[in-house]
């Protein structure tokens, strides 16, 4: 009689399958001095060479608004709302869309580096001197690089 095994036991039979539930598909990006990190669950779009619409009474780090395909969106300088210097338009410089618990925004980066996949046990909450007012953990990739992690909750719930 033939031995049955279910997909549970045989994962926890051969170690060399890796479990990918604390695995998370993030979009990296490049903000100043930082390589940043969100969850492409939120990530909608990117966008080159967009106009935006100044607004007047506005904190400094909102730049202003865009009209995307109907919808009006604001747009943040993710470097200014963190109390850093304003991002300077270059060749690289773009808007990445997000949604946020039905909250929509964009900010402005200075590029957009690549998608990857971060194990979420290897997040590491940012030292106090250090921490910042939108940045939630921290991660060491194995090129000696620092990854910092977005706090999109923070990011949604700033007043525009």
């Amino acid at each position: 009689m033939a031995e049955q095994t279910t997909l549970g036991e045989e994962l926890l039979d051969n170690p060399e399958m890796e479990d990918t539930s604390t695995v998370e598909r993030c979009l990296t990006f490049q903000a100043g001095d930082l390589i940043l990190y969100i969850s492409t669950r939120h990530v909608i779009e990117i966008l080159n060479n967009y106009s935006i619409t100044n607004l007047p009474l506005v904190p400094p780090y909102i730049k202003g608004i865009i009209n995307l395909r109907g919808q009006v969106l604001p747009v943040v300088d993710i470097q200014m709302r963190m109390g850093k210097s304003e991002a300077e338009c270059g060749g690289g410089t773009c808007i990445i869309v997000l949604d946020i618990d039905s909250v929509s925004l964009g900010i402005i980066v200075d590029s957009v580096r690549q998608v990857i996949d971060i194990d979420l046990k290897n997040v590491r909450p940012i030292p106090l001197k250090r921490q910042q007012k939108l940045l939630d953990g921290m991660v060491t990739m194995e090129d000696g690089s620092v990854f910092m992690s977005v706090d999109c909750q923070a990011l949604a719930k700033a007043q525009y």
